[in-house]
């Protein structure tokens, strides 16, 4: 029976396995499913990104959704559709605005909630956080209410004031964490030394926000240069270039729209590609330097 039962152990060890190596099985497909998860995922969100470059190159006769042949007309008389130039102009004037206003604004109010104890502090931050959970169905059909119960005449106007409202939120959650993380041990020795309030701000506070507020205002901008459902409530007879794409898009959204689109594309990346090159050679010089 000893005998027996030592052999039957042999076999079983034989046969399963060491756990390490079914460990070692396991996390080598873990990665590889990973690694195609990745790449599946990634080609899926630059099919519409590669499709509008591509039918920006396309020769448009009455719509734009077959493709006809490679040209750069497009590219070169943008402004063939007089209508998709306004609606960009439109576009890019309201989120220039918004986004100054909401920075301003929301650079303000991130200070004085860090920096400041007063009443009602804990309600204002609720106040705040609320458009950024609330759903751009509700809020956009809110202000419209809000507009026609005030007669507002909706145009540009009421599309800067709505998006400078949803967007001082995103402002006020981005700088405020800057704020948080600042010594006031800086501010207090600039005090120390006789600065002005004013010079103390200008000079020490606000060059150390001024990362915060740049990528504020850089979500700012994305935010109401991109926004369609708001705009859509407030805009009246006002067109900004999502929602003349929006129109479009059934009667095939013309070739100088897409060339908009794309340009607009390839100016983000070049500038994300520009910062982190600058980035890597400002680390570059301080290690250098220490």
């Amino acid at each position: 029976m000893t005998v027996q039962a030592g052999t039957v152990i042999a076999e079983t060890a034989k046969a399963t396995p060491p756990r390490g190596s079914r460990r070692r099985f396991r996390l080598g497909v873990g990665k590889w499913g990973l690694g195609v998860y990745a790449v599946l995922a990634f080609v899926f969100l630059l099919i519409p990104i590669a499709y509008t470059i591509v039918f920006s190159f396309n020769q448009v006769r009455r719509t734009n959704i077959a493709w006809r042949g490679f040209t750069l007309d497009n590219w070169i008389n943008i402004c063939d559709q007089q209508e998709v130039c306004e609606a960009f102009g439109n576009s890019i004037l309201v989120a220039v605005i918004a986004t100054l206003l909401a920075t301003a604004l929301g650079t303000a109010m991130a200070i004085a909630l860090v920096r400041y104890r007063f009443r009602f502090r804990a309600a204002t931050t609720l106040l705040l956080f609320l458009p950024m959970a609330t759903p751009e169905v509700v809020l956009g059909a809110g202000l419209a209410a809000q507009f026609l119960a005030a007669g507002v005449a909706k145009g540009i106007g009421t599309i800067i004031l709505a998006h400078t409202m949803f967007c001082i939120s995103f402002v006020v959650v981005t700088v405020r964490a800057r704020v948080a993380s600042l010594d006031p041990a800086l501010e207090e020795a600039g005090r120390d030394l006789y600065a002005s309030p004013a010079q103390v701000f200008w000079r020490i506070t606000f060059p150390l926000l001024l990362p915060g507020i740049i990528a504020a205002a850089l979500l700012s901008f994305a935010l109401s240069f991109d926004d369609f459902i708001i705009t859509n409530f407030n805009s009246g007879a006002a067109v900004t270039f999502p929602k003349y794409v929006y129109t479009a898009a059934s009667r095939g959204i013309p070739a100088q729209a897409n060339v908009i689109a794309s340009a607009v594309f390839l100016i983000a990346i070049i500038g994300v590609v520009l910062a982190q090159v600058a980035a890597g050679i400002r680390r570059k010089r301080l290690g250098q330097n220490t």
